[in-house]
């Protein structure tokens, strides 16, 4: 893993006095789900879902896988979907690079295009992250945690088809600073949020 992410994933792990009580309660279920998969013997796979697959999600599968492999958890595997495909936003790459992930496309124009996101040197450790349903390939059909990254996801989708465990963990959308002055402080702090938090279900995990 490249210094970059390590200094800021120990940046994140001292920041989790921020995390309250409540956020860890929701966050404790995934973290045993996660560790009685292990003890079986199985993958935990980790669907993080929002309406659009745009920004929450797609920051969740990747600090979900990062922080896994960061702990030692070989066996997570993360996924992004939304309840409707449209396109991986900008800022949320924007804000993953700044936090040292090196990303990239060669489908620059395409309205959808696969962003390839690395965090090492591994090529078997390479992230495609784009908007799709969360019942699209590659996400996983059955035996899967669905986590609920935002309200209107989880509102809109109280049962998920082929999921064995649902957790809801909403965030507050950073879309609302779009366009501003604040946007992209207002995406760095979300990608804080959500790499502290899933650092520490990782190490609860353990």
């Amino acid at each position: 893993m490249n210094t970059r992410i390590e200094t800021y994933l120990n940046e994140r792990a001292a920041e989790f006095g921020l995390i309250d009580e409540n956020r860890k309660e929701s966050l404790r279920q995934l973290a045993g789900w996660i560790r009685e998969k292990r003890d079986s013997g199985s993958d935990a796979l980790l669907l993080f879902i929002c309406t659009h697959n745009s920004r929450r999600s797609h920051l969740a599968q990747v600090w979900g896988n990062v922080c896994a492999e960061f702990v030692g958890l070989s066996h997570v595997q993360t996924f992004s979907g939304g309840t409707e495909a449209t396109a991986c936003y900008k800022s949320t790459i924007a804000a993953l690079k700044r936090a040292g992930l090196e990303i990239s496309t060669d489908q620059p124009n395409e309205k959808n295009p696969v962003y390839k996101v690395r965090f090492n040197d591994d090529p078997d450790q390479v992230l495609e992250c784009y908007s799709k349903k969360f019942t699209d390939q590659p996400n996983p059909q059955k035996a899967f945690c669905a986590v609920m990254t935002c309200s209107s996801a989880d509102e809109a989708c109280p049962f998920v088809p082929g999921a064995e465990k649902r957790i809801a963990t909403p965030y507050t959308d950073p879309k609302v600073s779009d366009g501003s002055v604040k946007e992209d402080e207002t995406y760095d702090e979300r990608c804080r949020q959500i790499a502290r938090e899933l650092l520490w279900t990782m190490r609860e995990a353990l």
